[in-house]
């Protein structure tokens, strides 16, 4: 029996060889859903829908107030820089709060509109 196996031993090394030649690349992985976000400043994925979603309520606009339709990456639009000037300052109010709470958001001085009051209405 040894001799047998001694016998088919070249044909184990040979095919052994043939393995590299017929193997093939993992084939790439398939992307699912909306294209990877461009040109995040201060966000990151994770977090950028539901703050979307959030300065629309906050602020009672649509996407294109700050951004450029069919170009999100763009920053064309001030109001995309003033967003992100607003996001700092809320995290730096929120920051100086020792117990790490969330305080401060858009919603806080904006309430449903793009320019904050800056005086009480009036009765």
């Amino acid at each position: 029996m040894s001799s047998r196996l001694a016998s088919l031993r070249p044909v184990w090394i040979g095919l052994f060889l043939l393995v590299p030649v017929f193997a093939q690349d993992a084939p790439p992985p398939e992307h699912h859903g909306p294209p990877a976000p461009k040109n995040l400043k201060l966000l990151t994925p994770d977090v950028l829908m539901p703050t979307m979603m959030a300065f629309k309520s906050a602020l009672g606009v649509e996407c294109s107030f700050c951004h450029v339709q069919g170009d999100f990456a763009s920053d064309e639009k001030h109001p995309k820089e003033i967003a992100r000037h607003m996001i700092t300052m809320a995290r730096d109010i929120n920051a100086k709060f020792p117990d790490g709470k969330t305080h401060v958001t858009c919603y806080t001085c904006h309430r449903g509109a793009t320019e904050p009051a800056t005086a009480a209405p009036s009765q």
